[in-house]
């Protein structure tokens, strides 16, 4: 059998019972921590808690190798990794060759960025559109995919979940800060034409599912320089906003009241 494990958010506290129970009965665990990790919990703890070793699987072992799913034809062998397994980090490709096998297989559900910060952002969830990831630029690699895909929401009156780049086997994880400057670089570029200006509106959030959330709203000048501490952040640029969505930013959020003025 194999287990496909989520531990949710921010330590090893986000497991949910179903999940705790499993890799406290499974004959081998593995763990994927080189795309997220539980920035609340130390690998100790999580051993701690479930009450067996953990392996950790290199980028390699996970993607090319996948000797966790050959184990499982003789084994109950669980694969645990932050967040929600099949959504913010898809490992949909472990089922298909499960089936593929004849293995049995299991997915336990773990909290998600993608329900998480919408909700903690005070916007309808409904009216959020399709979510972009600003990557770390690189040689030659500077997409401005993110910026469009954001007007293209604003165009149909919908909100945007921005995903920033995480690269977690270098202990590199984009902030706020430097997310909106990805964002005002392409607006520079193309001739200060497009949506996304210093003063649209914005989210910056940090550490969703921790005791010291950080959700702060303002013009993106206004959040550009903002500290919000430590990892994981996430951006979310609203579209028009209801008024209960905007008495939320101020009150909640830390919004001028002139959002509540020009609901």
């Amino acid at each position: 059998m194999f287990y496909l494990v989520g531990l949710g958010l921010f330590d090893e506290k986000d497991i949910s019972l179903k999940g705790l129970e499993c890799l406290k009965n499974v004959d081998k665990i593995y763990a994927e921590f080189f795309t997220s990790r539980l920035f609340g919990s130390s690998f100790e703890a999580i051993e701690n808690l479930i009450g067996q070793k953990i392996e950790v699987l290199v980028r390699n072992e996970v993607e090319e190798e996948h000797k966790f799913i050959d184990e499982a034809k003789t084994q109950n062998i669980a694969l645990i990794t932050g967040g929600d397994p099949l959504i913010a980090t898809t490992h949909s490709d472990f089922l298909v060759q499960c089936s593929k096998k004849d293995i049995d297989y299991e997915v336990i559900h773990g909290s998600s960025i993608l329900s998480s910060a919408p909700a903690i952002s005070g916007l309808q969830g409904y009216k959020f559109g399709k979510v972009t990831t600003i990557p770390f630029p690189d040689y030659n690699f500077y997409p401005k995919s993110p910026y469009e895909a954001i007007e293209e929401n604003l165009k149909m009156d919908l909100h945007t979940l921005v995903l920033l780049d995480i690269q977690a086997h270098k202990d590199r994880y984009m902030t706020v800060n430097e997310g909106l400057k990805y964002l005002m670089s392409i607006y520079d570029d193309l001739d200060r034409e497009g949506l996304v200006t210093p003063d649209t509106l914005a989210l910056g959030i940090a550490r969703v599912g921790s005791s010291d959330v950080v959700v702060r709203a303002g013009k993106i000048i206004e959040l550009i320089d903002f500290d919000f501490g430590g990892p994981l952040h996430c951006i979310v640029i609203p579209s028009k906003l209801h008024v209960v969505e905007a008495e939320y930013l101020v009150e909640i959020a830390g919004a001028s009241s002139d959002v509540l003025d020009e609901v």
